[in-house]
């Protein structure tokens, strides 16, 4: 059978988006599908990022595999409408459509719910008899082998990076915006560490990136997972919580596995707004005390703030430019809160009629889709923007990653992407947004 698995984008992210040159990883959700469907029989399996590549119009499949987030639902169902006209067999998958299955079901023959690890075998038996089910329960054991990963599929030189690979899923912690733990409900789904290192060894570049959305989530396994790591002397990034550093073992086995990059999730400079999205874990962090920890670690650090919590008021975008200066962050980046589908927050706006705008599209933690508390909805836009922009200029990029240290070449190419990206932010209207007219 031909087979197309395709990650449809939105407009910010596409490939004739806000940036110059994809500064992202190689996604593995595609290319884990492609492994799986090679594990049942030979098929002829193509993929299409439309990150950093146009979806063919005239797509020759037999049946096309589809990923959406929330962000990108909309394109994902205007393609598989078109898709199903056509007479091709539509399976759509992902974040939202195991959130909303019964949305998703609207525009596809069937929809995957969860982990595809599981079901593409019944699956693609159901299709050879003629007998497809509507929905497909996908499920992981907690300490189980995820499916493999077809890297021979990933465009060489497209990523700022290919050796992507996770080590788990889901995460243990409670914010109220996230959709991990509305997917997962914190359970946390751990590969056996042997079955990591062999794939990080079969990868063979120095640096790795985890994609997990938080690597000590389980802090036993991630302890194992660190001295795994040491003998194999690579340099590796990864996602973690701020509060790592309290915890000595476990810091200084992260330092010791050749950690040298993190994305923490910082969320704001303000403790009543923590406490508002429950991101307790930041409470009992003295964010200056961390950032000297991971940076005489060599450690570069890629800051997420969150503006609009019902604590923020007007000038919480200042005093986060200001901090986020003073800190030194290497790489910051800013969203607006967003209520996505099955969340507390979304169930909290919702109850309190305050969600505005519906469109998937908008939902891409760049535009404001909810009235706040203590500004307008005006301000929260605008003081969105000024922080990027404030962020940007070419002195606080100087001022924040100016130092020696081994990472510089890429702290500087990041930044630059991220302030061309930062002048584009205003262009990305509603409009834009929502337009599918480039679609068949």
């Amino acid at each position: 059978m031909k087979i197309v698995i395709t990650s449809p984008a939105g407009a910010m992210h596409r490939y004739t988006g806000s940036f110059k040159k994809a500064i992202h990883y190689a996604p593995l959700t595609m290319t884990t599908i492609a492994g799986l469907l090679s594990e049942i029989e030979e098929n002829d399996v193509r993929i299409y990022d439309e990150t950093i590549e146009k979806i063919p119009s005239d797509l020759e499949a037999d049946i096309v595999f589809m990923t959406a987030i929330t962000g990108t639902a909309p394109r994902v169902y205007a393609y598989a409408d078109k898709y199903r006209r056509e007479g091709k067999i539509v399976i759509l998958g992902g974040v939202h459509p195991t959130l909303l299955p019964e949305e998703a079901i609207q525009h596809a023959d069937a929809v995957i719910i969860g982990f595809a690890e599981g079901v593409i075998g019944q699956l693609m038996e159901d299709i050879k008899r003629g007998d497809i089910k509507r929905f497909y329960h996908g499920k992981l054991n907690e300490n189980g082998s995820f499916g493999p990963v077809m890297r021979s599929l990933i465009q060489k030189g497209k990523y700022i990076t290919s050796s992507s690979l996770e080590a788990s899923r889901g995460c243990s912690n409670e914010c109220t915006f996230c959709a991990v733990n509305a997917l997962h409900s914190k359970n946390v789904y751990k590969r056996p560490i042997p079955e990591i290192v062999s794939e990080i060894e079969k990868i063979g570049t120095k640096t790795i990136l985890f994609i997990d959305v938080n690597l000590i989530a389980h802090r036993d396994f991630a302890i194992k997972l660190f001295k795994a790591l040491i003998p194999l002397k690579k340099w590796w990034f990864g996602l973690t919580t701020a509060d790592v550093v309290n915890d000595r073992e476990l810091f200084d086995l992260l330092v010791k596995s050749g950690c040298k990059g993190l994305l923490i999730g910082f969320e704001s400079v303000a403790t009543s707004s923590l406490g508002a999205m429950n991101k307790y874990r930041n409470e009992n962090v003295d964010y200056f005390e961390m950032m000297k920890k991971m940076h005489d670690a060599g450690i570069m650090i890629n800051g997420t703030f969150c503006f609009g919590s019902d604590e923020d008021n007007p000038d919480i975008f200042d005093r986060t430019v200001e901090m986020v200066e003073k800190l030194k962050i290497d790489l910051p980046r800013y969203s607006v809160l967003t209520p996505f589908p099955k969340t507390p927050l979304y169930a909290q706006l919702e109850a309190e009629n305050r969600i505005f705008d519906r469109h998937w599209a908008m939902y891409d933690v760049e535009h404001v889709v909810f009235e706040p508390k203590n500004m307008t909805v005006k301000q929260l836009n605008d003081g969105l923007i000024r922080a990027w922009r404030d962020t940007y200029t070419l002195n606080h990029i100087k001022n924040r990653i100016l130092r020696p240290h081994l990472g510089i070449p890429l702290s500087i190419m990041t930044n630059l992407a991220y302030r061309h990206y930062a002048d584009k932010l205003e262009e990305f209207t509603r409009e834009k947004m929502i337009d599918i007219s480039d679609i068949e």
